[in-house]
């Protein structure tokens, strides 16, 4: 029997936790109706560089994501930083037609990326009605962290009148 389209749910969880003091681990979960998925990678601090790469589809539509490995063998030794959605598509789409593993490789990257943000984050003025305005500005700085999470997402009033980076495409 097909899924049940009309029942449709997604769930998405990239996390970052830090195993040592020169290792941090960002995995990307991916569970919905049609995929069942995790992307994880392991990063080498301070230079941001991938260590390692790893995927399991335990369900997908798409049967190039069953085979994924050399695609991210490819992924070790670049560094996380500017550029990176072309570096990733690049490299993994020589490799492979999964659209997914791209995507779930640069969510995990943007994870790693936000984990370094997160003593800008906690520059904000103390109380709990922070002005949406210290977060907007916060992102106009930074732009990478435009829909990266849910208080930046378009539509929230922290990105309210920022226009989105080009290189945030569908996904």
């Amino acid at each position: 029997m097909p899924p049940d389209i009309i029942r449709f749910s997604r769930n998405r969880c990239t996390s970052v936790e830090v195993l040592d003091e020169s290792t941090l681990r960002s995995t990307c979960r991916l569970q919905d109706t049609l995929t069942d998925a995790r992307v994880e990678i392991l990063v080498r601090m301070p230079d941001l560089e991938i260590a390692s790469a790893t995927a399991e589809f335990l369900r997908t539509p798409e049967e190039s994501c069953l085979c994924t490995t050399e695609a991210l063998e490819k992924m070790v030794g670049v560094r996380i930083g500017a550029g990176m959605l072309k570096i990733i598509k690049g490299l993994i789409g020589e490799a492979t037609d999964c659209k997914q593993l791209a995507f779930m490789v640069e969510e995990c990257c943007h994870g790693v990326i936000l984990s370094m943000t997160k003593d800008q984050l906690n520059q904000a003025p103390p109380g709990s009605e922070v002005p949406a305005e210290f977060y907007r500005e916060m992102v106009k700085q930074n732009i990478r962290l435009y829909n990266r999470c849910a208080a930046f997402a378009p539509g929230s009033a922290m990105v309210e009148g920022i226009e989105p980076p080009q290189d945030q495409g569908d996904h």
